[in-house]
């Protein structure tokens, strides 16, 4: 259950560290870190001094929120996110969402790593999310009160923001970033999929496949913050020639696509 006296104590307490009027929130990916050594100025509050903020659980993920400049911005970053698999709920997933919210920011980027489910992509490729499939059974906005936080039944018709989107697109022309356009469908994991689960994604329009980030989004939507992503894929996922999937070798993918993706989150965060 959501509970605002919890957090205005989030906020309240990342404001006396210094967290002060952040203008970006980032969320960062699996195996998406690089991020973090292009901010200036840091203030960090891991997860576990934060009071009713959840604790990170998967080893490569850090459990930090860092403040700083990044593009002449004052910005948040996550580093470390929350997922349905580590047994966390809907709302523990979306928590540092709001938190940034209740900070102040007027935007959200996200990332994550993913999967190629249209073979016309490949890994290390970039994948700018235009829609997505939510495939996780559930709804961060499915809890009694939530009219307290925001309109019930959120409309999700457009929920990535085309101005920034569109930005990004032309940030990737003029950088020489190939910037695929895709749907995102998110899955509850931690399993990989089966050959005909892939199919069952391609048939249902998906274009690549991860075990995050639309919750956040339906939260961003749900706080009228415009809001976009860009999935680093990280693996191919043909079902006639599947083949086993190493979490390292998705981690070191991530990391040597992950350049592209900072070089245009910092010079969207600069056009803001």
């Amino acid at each position: 259950m959501l509970n605002k006296k919890q957090l205005n104590q989030s906020v309240e307490y990342l404001k006396a560290q210094g967290f002060e009027a952040p203008e970006v929130g980032i969320v960062l990916g699996t195996g998406l870190g690089q991020l973090v050594d292009s901010i200036e100025n840091q203030k960090v509050a891991h997860y576990n001094q934060i009071p009713s903020f959840p604790l990170a659980t998967v080893e490569f993920h850090s459990g930090k929120l860092i403040y700083g400049d990044l593009g002449g911005k004052k910005v948040v970053v996550m580093q470390g996110r929350f997922h349905l698999y580590e047994g966390y709920d809907f709302i523990d997933i979306t928590y540092p969402i709001r938190v940034m919210h209740g900070l102040g920011i007027k935007n959200l980027l996200v990332s994550n790593a993913a999967g190629a489910v249209n073979l016309d992509m490949k890994k290390g490729d970039l994948m700018l999310v235009e829609d997505h499939i939510n495939l996780q059974g559930g709804s961060p906005l499915a809890f009694k009160g939530v009219s307290e936080f925001g309109e019930r039944f959120t409309d999700m018709s457009a929920p990535y923001d085309k101005n920034m989107n569109e930005q990004l697109k032309v940030l990737a022309v003029n950088q020489g970033i190939a910037l695929k356009e895709g749907v995102y469908a998110s899955v509850v994991g931690p399993q990989l999929e089966t050959r005909a689960e892939y199919r069952m994604l391609k048939i249902l329009g998906a274009d690549a496949v991860g075990m995050s980030t639309v919750p956040e989004i339906i939260v961003a939507n749900h706080l009228n913050l415009p809001v976009s992503a860009i999935s680093v894929l990280t693996d191919e996922c043909d079902p006639e020639n599947l083949e086993p999937v190493n979490i390292n070798d998705i981690i070191a993918i991530a990391g040597k696509a992950e350049p592209k993706m900072v070089a245009l989150f910092k010079g969207l965060i600069e056009l803001l």
